[in-house]
């Protein structure tokens, strides 16, 4: 059968399979509530995952929503365009289904002690849809009804560890933030829908080029102002950054895996989708008087600044991985800066880079939740000689560390490699500088971990470590596939810049 001549929802499948698996979990969770049976509950998790990732692989593979012969876009519409399935969407369900893939496998040993383990694998696949419905998602009311679907469940997974007051105090912080946040982006909706009359990105941008908000140009750009908030909350983008490190910090291990990969890659798919559908720089910058892409090469610069030096001063390894995530929520910030000025290449080099991210930056938080599970403690000097206890994963660590800080040859040189000329093709020369600048800065915290495990002498005399098999199988498969995609970086580049010119163009 043609792929095409399936109903328009089977193109939603791969968030659709994720929805399904949480309902499958729910269900083993009402039938036996007290179930401890990781094996069924992670396999579930995992089993659901793959199969929303091997069904966004054929559908990209199948060029589901690649621009036809007569001109057309190819995106497959959904309920009036409410939801559109292009080559953009594809690429982040597969993130996202990578990353949750990741974290079910991992949680398989991280919570062998912990109770409310099929409630904690619903969570992550509810969060998962959530966040694999943003990248469809083509209205700012779906938007914002995929957005909490993402932000609900994850308030409750970082505050999980009930018997943790860190992880309970840092769940009610991300909640009230959040909530915070939601407000604001609601108010910036409300905004934008009052000056142009419609929700749908297409025909606000319509409307726009219609004339029909003209006169309403301080309404409009405080709305735009308000989503940009909104936004910026969901990627952990400076000055909305505060709840990150707290969040991270609190939540379990591979919790934070899954919110600083999946959850900030859906958060920037969504931004890219608004800011390049619903509103046209040419039209909205003589509406509001003001280039919107200011703000994002502000944002790019601030943000990544901010994050790498507050990493760079960090004495917690988790902590130093959260501020480290607001660094790179800068880098991805370029693409967005670079959307106005015709350039194809950096939009696609920021989806390359939040690709790269999802496999590299979750391997270090499953790392961290393998030193947790080794009862090993928090700082710098606890990981001090791990490496003669575990060199297997030590080596998958320094992987990992010298990947985020763009270290050739590894898969994070080469995505930071193609924003920073991505930058100069669209003349933004201070942007390429500050990136140049903050990944030299940030080699020297990645290096302090390194040279930790693998240089310095342990405190105390370690016994034997475990070789949980969950947890390690996701570290060396992320490890592996940081490596892999330097000799596959030509397919990824190709999908990426392929991916940014449907929603540009």
């Amino acid at each position: 059968m043609v792929l095409f001549e399936l109903s328009s929802w089977t193109a939603l499948a791969p968030a659709l399979i994720l929805a399904a698996t949480a309902m499958v979990l729910f269900l083993v969770d009402s039938i036996s509530p007290q179930s401890t049976n990781r094996g069924l509950l992670a396999g579930t998790a995992a089993t659901g995952s793959l199969a929303s990732l091997g069904v966004a692989v054929w559908f990209s593979l199948a060029g589901v929503g690649t621009p036809t012969m007569d001109g057309g876009r190819g995106v497959i519409g959904i309920r009036d365009g409410q939801f559109v399935v292009d080559q953009m969407a594809l690429f982040f369900m597969i993130v996202v289904a990578v990353v949750t893939a990741l974290v079910a496998v991992a949680s398989y040993d991280y919570l062998q002690d912990h109770t409310y383990q099929a409630e904690y694998y619903s969570l992550v696949m509810l969060a998962a849809t959530g966040m694999s419905t943003m990248a469809a998602a083509n209205s700012l009311v779906t938007i914002f009804i995929a957005l909490e679907l993402s932000s609900l469940p994850s308030y409750a997974l970082v505050s999980i560890l009930k018997d943790n007051r860190g992880s309970v105090e840092a769940g009610l912080k991300y909640f009230l933030l959040g909530a915070l946040s939601s407000a604001i982006f609601v108010y910036g909706i409300s905004l934008v829908y009052g000056a142009t009359g419609h929700l749908q990105l297409d025909a606000i941008a319509t409307a726009l080029r219609g004339g029909e908000a003209d006169g309403f140009g301080g309404l409009l750009g405080l709305g735009i102002l308000m989503l940009l908030g909104g936004f910026a909350f969901k990627t952990a983008s400076v000055p909305f950054h505060f709840w990150a490190p707290e969040a991270y910090e609190g939540a379990p291990a591979p919790i934070s895996a899954f919110l600083s990969s999946a959850s900030k890659a859906a958060g920037f798919v969504i931004t890219f989708r608004v800011f390049t559908t619903a509103f046209p720089l040419d039209v909205t910058t003589d509406i509001i008087g003001v280039d919107w892409t200011l703000a994002f090469v502000v944002l790019a610069i601030v943000t990544m600044t901010v994050g790498n030096f507050a990493a760079a001063t960090q004495e917690k390894v988790k902590r130093m991985l959260a501020y480290s995530s607001i660094g790179h929520a800068g880098y991805a910030l370029i693409g967005l800066a670079g959307i106005g000025r015709g350039s194809e290449l950096v939009v696609g080099a920021a989806m390359m880079h939040l690709l790269v991210y999802g496999f590299m930056n979750t391997g270090a938080f499953l790392f961290v939740a393998l030193a947790e599970h080794w009862g090993v403690g928090r700082t710098f000097e606890d990981y001090n000689g791990l490496a003669r206890r575990a060199p297997v994963a030590c080596f998958a660590l320094g992987i990992f560390m010298f990947s985020l800080a763009g270290i050739p040859p590894l898969g994070g040189f080469w995505s930071k490699y193609f924003l920073f000329f991505g930058a100069l093709e669209a003349g933004m020369l201070v942007v390429a500088a500050a990136l140049v600048v903050n990944s030299a800065l940030s080699l020297y915290y990645y290096a302090r971990l390194v040279k930790a495990v693998w240089i310095e002498e342990p405190a105390v005399e370690r016994d034997p470590l475990s070789q949980p098999i969950g947890l390690y199988a996701a570290i060396v498969f992320a490890a592996v596939m940081t490596v892999v995609l330097l000799p596959g970086f030509g397919p990824v580049v190709e999908t990426a810049i392929d991916a940014a010119a449907t929603v540009i163009a």
